[in-house]
């Protein structure tokens, strides 16, 4: 069997996705990831938590091939990243029950075409004996799907988080081990996937709280074997907390809009604010998610395309709205060439944001002297709020 054992009895059974740059064929994935698998083989029953992207089924069968008999499987989320190889694990054994929350069960018939009698569904706070350990089920709703649950093992003190606490990255590594690369992989997860959900998160962690962890076991990612920095950063995340600092998303075509973006930024950096530039004709749309985890103001910046914004301009606003980061002010500046709906475009892409809107600065052609002016305008104002926070 090719596992590293975790504790006694307890083993990572996952594989790592060295190869892959793209999820939902939407996240970028710089250090590819991992599809986490844990085997536990107690005095009496055998349980495996979460399976395989189903690629990679014949490594992970390889992974388990010395286990005789297997009680259940346990599916935390129904995405088939954790649940699609069930269907193989079934034909293998045939005895096992599938473990799930009551909202999976469904989910799981529907994706995966499984046999409902061979599903059993496990109430929020239920415990299962497996002899001398056992796992007590917590459900987690909208971390970050409404059927995903989280499992704890009160003897070893392992939290089994499921996509919750995770991070996307590939490694030879078993644990964190302190090394801020997993820290940044797990802002750049939470941006991209957990932000949306910061309302439910809240509550979850008090959950999570409540119990005694030495080690956090995400289906995604390292383990944490420091688990108090990821529950600590995971509360600074979803908190109200915002930063003095204002991200720019812009795109330039003939040089006009990149000038007052680098104008503004230059006004906002000598009254004290932090910016961060991102030109989305080279952005790693992961890098930018992650700035906008913590800023106070998004200033988006855009040529007129036919009256419109710039399509990669489009693309920066709706993935905004999507993850609805927390920050608290927005403003618009771009240029355009005859006529432009730029700023009612913008801003009707973006109704998820809670922001106060502090204007827009919009030239024809080159930044004159008034359109410098009402940009410093804009950056004195910025500060401004900055301050109050």
């Amino acid at each position: 069997m090719n596992a590293r054992i975790i504790r006694e009895g307890i083993y990572a059974v996952g594989v790592q996705d060295w190869s892959r740059r793209l999820f939902d064929s939407l996240i970028p994935l710089p250090d590819g990831t991992s599809y986490n698998s844990y085997l536990i083989q107690a005095s009496e029953k055998t349980a495996v938590i979460d399976t395989v992207d189903p690629a990679y089924v014949h490594e992970f069968m390889d992974n388990l091939q010395q286990i005789e008999k297997l009680d259940y499987i346990i599916t935390l989320h129904s995405e088939q990243d954790h649940s699609g190889s069930i269907p193989m694990l079934l034909e293998r054994f045939p005895r096992a029950l599938v473990i799930c929350s009551p909202k999976a069960k469904d989910l799981l018939v529907e994706h995966l075409l499984l046999d409902p009698a061979v599903i059993r569904t496990v109430e929020d706070g239920e415990i299962i004996s497996l002899g001398d350990k056992s796992l007590r089920f917590v459900h987690t709703p909208w971390v970050h799907w409404p059927e995903t649950m989280v499992a704890y093992m009160k003897e070893e003190r392992i939290l089994f988080s499921c996509d919750f606490l995770g991070s996307h990255s590939a490694s030879s590594e078993l644990y964190d081990n302190d090394d801020p690369a997993v820290m940044e992989a797990a802002k750049r997860y939470y941006s991209e996937i957990m932000m949306p959900f910061r309302s439910a998160i809240r509550g979850n962690l008090k959950k999570v709280r409540e119990l005694e962890i030495e080690l956090v076991a995400p289906s995604h990612g390292p383990i944490w074997n420091h688990p108090e920095k990821i529950i600590a950063a995971y509360e600074d995340w979803v908190s109200d907390r915002v930063e003095n600092k204002v991200v720019i998303p812009y795109i330039t075509m003939h040089g006009s809009t990149g000038k007052m973006v680098d104008y503004l930024s230059k006004e906002l950096i000598r009254r004290g604010v932090k910016v961060e530039l991102f030109d989305l004709s080279v952005t790693d749309i992961g890098k930018l998610a992650m700035a906008l985890v913590d800023a106070a103001t998004i200033v988006i910046a855009s040529p007129t395309v036919h009256v419109g914004p710039h399509p990669m301009v489009a693309y920066a606003a709706i993935l905004a709205n999507a993850i609805k980061p927390k920050a608290r002010y927005a403003a618009v500046i771009g240029s355009y060439g005859w006529a432009t709906k730029l700023v009612d475009n913008i801003l009707g892409m973006v109704p998820n944001l809670k922001v106060e809107v502090l204007g827009a600065v919009i030239c024809k052609g080159e930044a004159k002297a008034a359109t410098k002016q009402e940009l410093s305008d804009l950056a004195a104002m910025i500060a401004k709020k900055h301050r109050k926070l």
